[in-house]
């Protein structure tokens, strides 16, 4: 019987394009945007009332948006400012700009072989948000990053790249 996919367990790894150190621990607790949106050009034929030629067009990339607690302690328990710190090196006109490759990995609930593997191409930060503080809940404190990309693809399993 065919098994459908569960979207609680899963990984993202942020590789460095080129080389270099991967971004993060893939601890994300959630993550969105993984879909493309083509453009659609209507073609209107002299004569012809009855139907519209349609055509595709470009596509949008839309961003992946992954979510974290904010305070997952690192190795000298301090909070993790790696995203923090990317997104300001961007924005403050670091040069290279250090690009990352994605994975996003569906894993089974009891398992280790992967189910489904999205990747995205040349990730660059777009936006970062800090958690809303309100003292009056218990609530863990999120971060969001939404990650721009130059090309979004779901992989079989066993062709991805970790």
């Amino acid at each position: 019987m065919t098994e459908l996919l569960r979207a609680f367990s899963f990984h993202v790894a942020l590789n460095a394009v080129g080389g270099g150190a991967a971004l993060g621990d893939g601890g994300f607790s959630e993550c969105s945007g993984l879909s493309l949106d083509a453009d659609l050009h209507e073609i209107l034929q002299g004569g012809v009332n009855d139907r519209v030629t349609r055509l595709p067009g470009r596509v949008k990339l839309v961003p992946i948006v992954l979510k974290r607690g904010m305070f997952a302690p690192t190795r000298n328990g301090q909070a993790g400012t790696e995203l923090w710190d990317w997104f300001r090196e961007t924005i403050a006109g670091a040069r290279p700009v250090r690009r990352y490759d994605g994975v996003i990995t569906v894993m089974p609930p009891f398992g280790e072989e992967a189910m489904a593997v999205w990747q995205f191409e040349r990730g660059l930060p777009v936006k970062i948000s800090g958690p809303t503080l309100d003292a009056r809940t218990g609530e863990v404190a999120v971060e969001e990053l939404h990650i721009a990309h130059e090309g979004l693809h779901l992989d079989s399993p066993g062709e991805a790249r970790r």
